[in-house]
C-alpha cells in the first residue's frame, strides 16, 4: 500500500508537513520510487583511474561496486553475492582481478560474472545450475558527464542529459573550467540524525541561513553580515537547484595559487564564459542527493532510515594545479565543511534538532512555510537558463524539489513521471546552451 504524499506537500501554496521528514511507510517508498528509479552519482574517473579499479558505494540503501573495466568502461552491479546475500567486496576501494565472497567463496570477475563456485561439480546439478544465470544484479544504466559517473536502476528512466536539462549549464561552471578537469583528493565520511531531504533542500535553495546560523563562523574568518547584492536561483524540471551570489570580477583571493588561477582564467573564460568564469558558484543538489559547493567540496547523502543519513565527502581540485594550492584547498575544505568543518557542524545541528522536533505529533502537522520568492521565477531571463528567480533568497529549488518529488513518489513509472511535467509544460530534453546562458 501506497502513501498519497501530496497530503503533505502542497507546493502550489508553498506548504510541507514534517511527515515526510519522520514516516518509516513513506521511507520505504521512497527507497522504492526514488532511489530505485533515479539517477545517483557512483564515482568520478579520478576514483577509479586504472583497469581492475573498484569503488564501493550506495544507491539508496543498496550497496554497489563500481569497477574500472580493462576496456576502459565502467560497470557497477549490486554488492550482493548470489548465494546466500552476503557482500561480494568488503573494502572501500581497491584494485582487484576478482571478487570473493567471504561466506562461502563463491568468486565473481570484475564485471560481476560469477565466475567459480567451490565444489560445484559435486554441490549442483550441471543440468539445472548454470553459473551465468547467478551474477549480480547489474545496475540498468551508467552514463558519465564530465567525468563524473551516474547510475540508475531503472531501465526506462530519462537519458542522464535529458534528466540533468539545464543543470548542465549551471554544474558546468564549477566543473568543466580546466581541459584536463578535476581529480577528487581527500574523502570524508560521517553520519547525521536526520532525514536526507534536510540535508538536500539545503544546497537547492537555502542561501537565507548564513548570515544567522553561521555567524560565528563568519566572526572567526572575519567575514561580514551579508550585504544585499544581485544574485539569483535555478530551479530544475528533475528536482536539481542551485542558488549563488553574482560576484562579478571581484572576489577577493587570497591563495598561493592565485598566480596560477589568473594564469588559467583565459582557459576558464573560453570554455564557460565570462559570467560563469567569475560569478556562477554557490552551492547545488543535483537530485536526490549529489551536492557540491564552489570552494571543491563535492558530497553524497546515503540515507539510512527516516532519521538517519551518511554523508560521503570529496575535495575536488583542478587536476593540472600546483601540489600547494591543491593542498590548500584540502585544508580549506577540512576547516569549513568536513566533519569538523565550522560551518559543517552549524548545519548538521539544524538538521539534527529539526528531526528531533519531527518526532512530535502536532510538529509533524504543522505546515512549514516554503514561500519566498513565489511567483517571481521565470524561463530563461536574464540570459540564465532554466526557470530562475532573481535572488538567491528564495524557495524556489525547495519547491521544485519537492515537485519532483511529488512526481517520483506518486507515479508507477518513469513514463507517468514525464507525463506529469510534460502537462504542466515543464521541459523535459537537454538543450544545448550557449556560453553566456540561452544566447547562441
Amino acid at each position: 500500500m501506497t502513501t498519497d504524499v501530496s497530503q503533505f506537500i502542497d507546493v502550489d501554496r508553498g506548504e510541507i508537513q514534517g511527515e515526510i521528514f519522520h514516516s518509516a511507510a513513506i521511507y520505504e517508498q521512497e527507497l522504492e520510487r526514488i532511489w530505485a528509479r533515479s539517477w545517483v552519482f557512483l564515482a568520478h574517473d579520478s576514483m577509479i583511474p586504472k583497469k581492475g579499479d573498484f569503488l564501493q558505494t550506495y544507491i539508496g540503501e543498496d550497496p554497489v561496486v563500481v569497477v574500472r573495466q580493462k576496456d576502459g568502461g565502467v560497470r557497477a552491479f549490486l554488492n550482493q553475492c548470489r548465494h546466500r546475500g552476503m557482500r561480494i567486496c568488503r573494502a572501500d576501494r581497491g584494485n582487484a582481478k576478482a571478487f570473493m565472497c567471504s561466506f562461502h567463496g563463491w568468486v565473481y570477475d570484475t564485471a560481476g560474472n560469477l565466475i567459480d563456485v567451490p565444489h560445484e561439480e559435486t554441490a549442483y546439478n550441471p543440468e539445472t545450475f548454470d553459473k551465468s544465470d547467478w551474477g549480480p544484479r547489474q545496475v540498468a544504466r551508467l552514463e558519465e558527464y564530465r567525468g563524473f559517473w551516474f547510475g540508475t536502476w531503472d531501465a526506462e528512466a530519462p537519458s542522464l542529459l535529458d534528466y540533468l536539462g539545464d543543470m548542465a549549464w549551471y554544474f558546468d561552471a564549477h566543473f568543466d573550467r580546466y581541459a584536463n578537469g578535476y581529480e577528487a583528493i581527500a574523502v570524508h565520511k560521517w553520519v547525521i540524525e536526520a532525514n536526507w531531504k534536510l540535508n538536500a533542500e539545503q544546497p537547492a535553495s537555502d542561501m537565507y541561513h548564513g548570515d544567522v546560523s553561521h555567524a560565528s563562523a563568519k566572526q572567526v574568518m572575519g567575514i561580514g553580515p551579508t550585504k544585499e547584492r544581485e544574485g539569483h536561483q535555478f530551479s530544475g524540471t528533475f528536482g536539481h537547484g542551485t542558488g549563488w551570489w553574482d560576484l562579478g570580477g571581484n572576489t577577493k583571493r587570497e591563495s598561493v595559487g592565485d598566480d596560477w588561477v589568473a594564469q588559467n582564467h583565459d582557459q576558464v573564460v573560453e570554455r564557460v564564459g565570462e559570467r560563469r568564469a567569475d560569478g556562477i558558484r554557490g552551492h547545488a543538489n543535483i537530485f536526490p542527493n549529489f551536492m557540491f559547493l564552489h570552494n571543491g567540496t563535492i558530497r553524497v547523502t546515503h540515507p539510512r532510515g527516516p532519521g538517519e543519513f551518511e554523508v560521503w565527502a570529496w575535495t575536488m581540485v583542478p587536476s593540472d594545479a600546483p601540489a600547494e594550492f591543491k593542498e590548500e584547498i584540502r585544508k580549506k575544505v577540512l576547516r569549513t565543511f568536513s566533519p569538523g568543518g565550522i560551518f559543517e557542524q552549524d548545519d548538521a545541528e539544524n538538521w539534527v534538532e529539526e528531526q528531533r522536533i519531527m518526532r512530535g505529533f502536532m510538529a509533524r502537522r504543522s505546515p512549514l512555510v516554503y514561500t519566498m520568492r513565489m511567483g517571481d521565477a521565470k524561463r530563461d531571463q536574464n540570459n540564465l537558463p532554466g526557470l530562475t528567480v532573481d535572488h538567491p533568497y528564495a524557495d524556489e529549488g525547495s519547491r521544485g524539489m519537492y515537485r519532483h518529488y511529488v512526481d517520483m513518489m506518486s507515479a508507477e513509472s518513469w513514463a507517468q513521471v514525464i507525463e506529469a511535467k510534460v502537462s504542466r509544460g515543464e521541459p523535459v530534453t537537454y538543450r544545448e546552451i550557449g556560453l553566456e546562458g540561452i544566447a547562441r
